[in-house]
């Protein structure tokens, strides 16, 4: 492999990013690894990465909607305090029809117990669902996008600094994993193709 130039890519080991030292057994994990709605906005998963760049860390923060396993909101930031997953949740709310009941599943970091966050949320016909304590196969689909954008889109790079994370963190959301990429989960369809025909379907008169 060296000889012909050929570089295997390594993936950092996963790790806890933040924990609350106050975790309560009122921290159900209601989602239990039902990983897959039988609608849009039915289930929402939400966690946050790290990423490495020249100039230190930067932290993405994606929501994504199980249903399709698309990403419907992100947010690149230099920290990880409660105000990134706001602004993430924010946009999600923002982009998508939250009137119906909603199941929000993150791990149980301090960012996602707060009161900020409830704050942000309790307008929203939500319930709260929480991974186990450092068990992240509660939170299968999501930790697995990010191990895929940091393999497929992040880690052929050497990252110079923040606006060159989110340049990568862009394209490969927005102009790949949505629209592009298909998915063995739902008949290899993108995400957003998998959703339009959800809308079609739904939308068709019954013969």
């Amino acid at each position: 492999m060296r000889e012909m130039g050929i570089k295997a890519q390594w993936i950092k080991p996963w790790t806890t990013t933040t924990r609350d030292s106050d975790f309560s057994n009122e921290l159900h994990n209601i989602l239990d690894e039902q990983f897959n709605p039988e609608r849009p906005n039915a289930v929402w998963c939400t966690d946050i990465t790290y990423i490495w760049t020249q100039d230190g860390f930067v932290y993405l923060n994606c929501v994504m909607d199980l249903f399709a396993r698309k990403i419907i909101a992100w947010t690149l930031a230099d920290t990880m305090e409660v105000s990134t997953v706001i602004e993430t949740i924010n946009k999600a709310k923002a982009c998508r029809n939250t009137d119906l009941p909603l199941i929000i599943h993150s791990d149980c970091g301090s960012q996602y117990v707060s009161s900020a966050w409830r704050e942000a949320t309790e307008k929203m016909q939500r319930s709260y669902s929480y991974s186990h304590s450092g068990y992240p196969y509660d939170n299968a689909c999501i930790e697995s996008f990010h191990s895929l954008i940091k393999r497929k889109g992040l880690n052929r790079f050497s990252i110079i600094n923040y606006k060159h994370a989110y340049r990568l963190v862009f394209e490969y959301i927005e102009t790949f994993y949505n629209t592009v990429r298909i998915h063995s989960h739902y008949d290899y369809m993108s995400p957003n193709e998998f959703e339009e025909l959800y809308e079609r379907v739904m939308v068709t008169p019954a013969a």
